[in-house]
């Protein structure tokens, strides 16, 4: 991993942290991938310290965060990162996300999960709850959930984005049946997005996945999006939705001042573990 960098004395150096986290983006490009702990003993500062500069470098675009470390963005580019790779991404953090949002939802409700990795956690979460209807476009929850937890579970069809598993657009959220269509409708729509802004609302970075998510929010009584604090402050390609088209923000912690204020304003319930 290379030696800590030290000064004349012998003594490590402690950076301002905009000069850490430049060094630190350099050396996690030239090791490809290190853990939390030999950042933290390298640079000679607590493991929250390291995690919080790794977030803010992964909201930069300039690494990957991954469960307990970060690996290189130029080993795994943001636009072609698959499911297996963001499976290891802010794990923890989407774990009591998703035991949060499962809370929400009580047996016999009818809920809709779009693609991602924490509606996946969300799925597995259920484990206990009953006679759920479900409808996703997230091609891995037929294999993550057990059939004791749902009574229908129905996969959205359209194009297949093999990087995301999941179903997109277009497609109709009316069913033709005998006698005329169905209009679908649900008690809770659990959203997960890529970006959290105060005046760019929630966003990501697909139209289709876009259209998608805005289309299940549509047909929900409630609507939960799901985002873990990396997302916080920037803006994606397309909006999903305004801030207060939400009822619920589910995250891992408290959003920064302004976002914080301007969920509030737009009457976002804000739930953290």
């Amino acid at each position: 991993m290379g030696a800590s960098p030290r000064d004349s004395s012998g003594e490590r150096l402690r950076h301002l942290p905009a000069g850490r986290r430049a060094d630190l983006a350099d050396f996690v490009s030239a090791s490809g991938q290190v853990t939390v702990a030999t950042l933290a003993e390298r640079y000679g500062v607590s493991i929250d310290t390291i995690r919080r500069d790794l977030d803010q470098l992964d909201a930069e675009g300039i690494l990957v965060r991954t469960h307990g470390g970060a690996v290189s963005a130029t080993t795994t580019p943001r636009t072609d990162r698959g499911l297996d790779v963001r499976l290891h991404m802010q794990a923890e953090e989407k774990e009591r996300i998703a035991e949060l949002a499962a809370a929400l939802i009580p047996d016999g409700a009818v809920i809709m999960l779009n693609a991602g990795t924490t509606t996946l956690a969300v799925a597995r979460h259920l484990r206990n709850h009953r006679e759920l209807t479900i409808a996703t476009n997230n091609l891995r929850i037929p294999a993550e959930i057990s059939p004791k937890v749902f009574r229908d579970l129905y996969v959205f069809g359209g194009s297949v984005r093999s990087i995301t598993q999941a179903t997109t657009g277009p497609i109709s959220f009316k069913v033709s049946a005998s006698g005329g269509e169905i209009d679908l409708q649900c008690d809770l729509a659990l959203i997960a997005v890529g970006a959290v802004s105060p005046t760019g609302g929630y966003s990501t970075s697909n139209l289709a996945d876009a259209a998608m998510m805005a289309e299940m929010m549509s047909r929900a009584t409630k609507v939960a999006v799901l985002a873990d604090s990396s997302k916080f402050g920037r803006r994606l390609f397309a909006q999903v939705a305004e801030l207060g088209r939400a009822d619920y923000l589910i995250t891992d912690a408290a959003p920064p001042a302004d976002l914080e204020e301007a969920l509030k304003q737009n009457d976002v319930e804000i739930l953290t573990p």
